[in-house]
């Protein structure tokens, strides 16, 4: 299958070049000019890796990247810059970066990069831990640390691998049903679906966040 990418870039000429030259390699391309339309792809749409630029309109790329992780969004990111002083490197790498690339550079080197960054995420693993157990992502079930396996309803699965995705980060209900259930006009679907996650798992599978949310707790 063709990996799937999202190019966020002002530059129109820079872009385009990049657009073609990617897609001639096979990646299927989304293209967003400023990080408000960046985000909101990142959001609604999988991609296994990005292309961001550091410096954007409306969202600076470091503040892009940093609130497509607080949301789970698990697609390797390669940041591209101008910017190329050690301490950018590190704080792009600090906001969830997981390659940086200094502009000017050679298009073969990006796409070294890029394929490097999709052999990483093939290779990643096919779990997320969850105190002594753990969310097979293959098979879509919940393994107890006993080795007991509960099967999970698809939009149980999908709560629980945001949470675990992101397990210090603390969950809004209004996320969690934007992300999770299609706003679906009751806010109460997800405390419903906590409940028969907790019911299935434990009540320490999920932690409820007074004011706040859900965090990931323990199997």
């Amino acid at each position: 299958m063709p990996h799937r990418l999202l190019l966020v870039e002002d530059d129109a000429d820079l872009s385009g070049t990049l657009t073609e030259a990617l897609a001639g390699e096979g990646y299927l391309v989304d293209h967003a000019s400023d990080g408000h339309r960046g985000l909101h792809l990142g959001l609604s749409r999988p991609y296994d890796v990005m292309v961001i630029d550091r410096c954007l309109p409306a969202i600076d790329g470091l503040d892009l990247l940093v609130r497509l992780r607080s949301r789970a969004v698990p697609a390797r990111a390669l940041m591209l810059t101008a910017l190329g002083a050690v301490d950018d490197r590190i704080a792009g790498l600090d906001s969830g970066a997981d390659d940086y690339l200094p502009k000017p550079f050679d298009l073969d080197e990006l796409s070294a990069r890029l394929r490097a960054l999709c052999r990483r995420a093939a290779d990643a693993t096919e779990a997320l831990r969850i105190g002594g157990g753990l969310l097979d992502l293959a098979l879509r079930d919940a393994v107890l640390p006993s080795g007991d396996r509960v099967p999970l309803s698809a939009r149980e699965f999908e709560l629980l691998r945001i949470l675990a995705a992101r397990p210090s980060t603390v969950h809004s209900r209004a996320e969690l049903r934007r992300r999770v259930f299609d706003e679906a006009p009751a806010p109460s679907i997800v405390d419903t679906y906590v409940y028969y996650l907790r019911r299935k798992l434990g009540r320490a599978a999920i932690r409820t966040v007074h004011g706040l949310g859900y965090r990931l707790g323990e199997l």
